[in-house]
């Protein structure tokens, strides 16, 4: 191995470290880190930070990113995560860690439909059907949405999807739908990375959550981590607490159904799994959100109809019922303000009308 070779997993760490993973990254299902690149300092290595380390012996990168793969836990030196600042000594193992083995082959173009709700130079919007992966992971190395872009976009010279200066921006959940932005060129991709860093985006969710709220809307506060008893979801701790990454949800109550209500998040953060693991936090998880406990009876009427009623809307959604339906943000060349909106799918569509059924039943002892 090159001493001066590319970093390209770092597009990955900035899904994270960005605050621009939205509802989730498919990952490991047992917690294990994966190495990605590894430098060895040589015998006359002098004291120098891991940061300034990293950028002699890596190209087409930015020190930028390489501090926040170190704040997210992904470079390591002896098997430890080290901070940005750490000093390499010699005969140091610098490593890059993710949650997610190296895929040895190239991404390759197939011809799988997008919906292309958008389309320039720099950039193009696509609404994202349940069901698609958005990138090649553990498990699904094709058939993604990263190759379905490959093939849209075959014609561009300028567009190589094994290159991470360019492609998603942001990611969300294989069965949440709604609305991603894809960066044509390296340009696009840095300063729509940087929006999405400092918040000026505009992204609103729609869910369909167990229970009803006493409020018409609120904020959920707790840092978000990987469950130490199920690595496969996220977990609420205290503010306070060293433990995880700060997340910030405000909800609002869209409409009511009794044993479930409809409800707009917006995210003040991007963690993994956020609204899934926030709303379970609060005690309403989302509707048929197997992962979180959802895709069972948690609240309404201890009858045999009820319990069909439900059962008939889970087959009618059998996939969290969470929804990316808008998406704002300033265009990185023209600078024009852009606004995105994605009308809801058809089968929280058919979900919605099920559940307005239930205005016409009787109140019932909650189960």
């Amino acid at each position: 191995m090159s001493d001066r070779e590319t970093i390209e997993p770092l597009a990955e760490v900035e899904a994270e470290s960005l605050d621009i993973d939205d509802e989730g990254l498919e990952v490991a299902a047992d917690g294990t880190l994966y190495e990605h690149r590894r430098v060895v300092a040589d015998k006359g290595q002098t004291l120098l930070r891991v940061d300034k380390f990293l950028m002699e012996h890596l190209r087409d990168t930015s020190r930028a990113r390489i501090q926040r793969a170190a704040e997210a836990g992904c470079i390591h030196v002896g098997g430890r995560p080290v901070k940005s600042n750490y000093r390499v000594k010699p005969l140091d193992v610098v490593t890059l860690m993710l949650d997610h083995p190296r895929m040895e082959t190239e991404i390759v173009a197939e011809d799988i439909p997008l919906d292309v709700v958008y389309e320039d130079r720099d950039l193009l919007v696509v609404n994202k059907p349940a069901g698609l992966v958005v990138h090649p992971g553990v498990g699904n190395y094709t058939g993604t949405l990263v190759n379905a872009l490959a093939w849209h976009l075959r014609e561009d010279p300028r567009y190589n999807p094994n290159d991470p200066g360019v492609g998603l921006v942001h990611r969300i959940d294989k069965d949440t739908s709604g609305l991603l932005v894809v960066a044509k060129t390296p340009e696009a991709k840095t300063d729509l990375c940087h929006q999405f860093f400092v918040k000026s985006t505009k992204r609103l969710y729609n869910a369909l959550v167990w229970g009803a709220f006493e409020a018409a809307e609120g904020r959920i506060e707790g840092n978000i981590a990987r469950d130490p008893r199920d690595r496969q979801r996220m977990t609420v701790f205290p503010p306070e607490s060293e433990v995880g990454k700060p997340a910030v949800t405000h909800w609002r109550v869209l409409e009511a159904f009794g044993p479930v209500t409809w409800v707009e998040c917006r995210l003040e953060t991007g963690r993994t799994h956020q609204i899934r693991a926030h709303m379970k936090h609060i005690g309403h998880p989302l509707f048929a959100d197997e992962r979180y406990g959802g895709f069972e009876i948690l609240r309404g009427q201890p009858t045999a109809k009820y319990k069909a009623f439900v059962q008939n809307a889970f087959d009618l959604c059998p996939r969290q019922a969470l929804h990316a339906r808008t998406l704002g943000f300033r265009h990185p060349r023209t600078g024009e303000e852009m606004y995105f909106e994605s009308e809801l799918p058809e089968d929280l569509t058919l979900l919605l009308k099920k559940w307005e059924q239930t205005r016409t039943l009787p109140p019932a002892p909650t189960l």
